[in-house]
């Protein structure tokens, strides 16, 4: 089993940053990659990022430039550093653990990038 507490959402203004922490817990060592997924209302899942166990990093086009995803391997976090938000960046973010059997979810975080 993984956990995973997510913090750091919040309201921005465009052009603003937010920096999203996500500690994990549990069965650490069976996890395949740590990402970030999004969901904005009434829209499917998305995956926004995500760092393997190697530390190879992925992005979707619309983030790359401005997100950076992290980990600290020491304090079992991973962050998602989030630079130049746009409205369209407004969604719950969800932090996710991929092991050999299964995705594991934290409880989401909302970030709403408004003036």
């Amino acid at each position: 089993q993984v956990q995973l507490v997510e913090s750091g959402g919040g309201l921005v203004q465009p052009g603003g940053s937010l920096k999203l922490s996500c500690v994990v817990s549990g069965s650490i060592t069976s996890i395949y990659s740590l990402g970030w997924y999004r969901q904005a209302p009434g829209q499917a899942r998305e995956v926004v990022t995500f760092i393997t166990s190697g530390g190879s990093t992925h992005y979707i086009d619309s983030v790359k430039g401005r997100f950076t995803i992290s980990r600290d391997n020491a304090k079992n976090t991973v962050y998602l550093q989030m630079n130049n938000l746009k409205p369209e960046d407004t969604a719950v973010y969800y932090c996710n653990a991929e092991t050999s059997t299964k995705y594991y979810w934290g409880q989401g975080t909302q970030v709403t990038v408004s003036s």
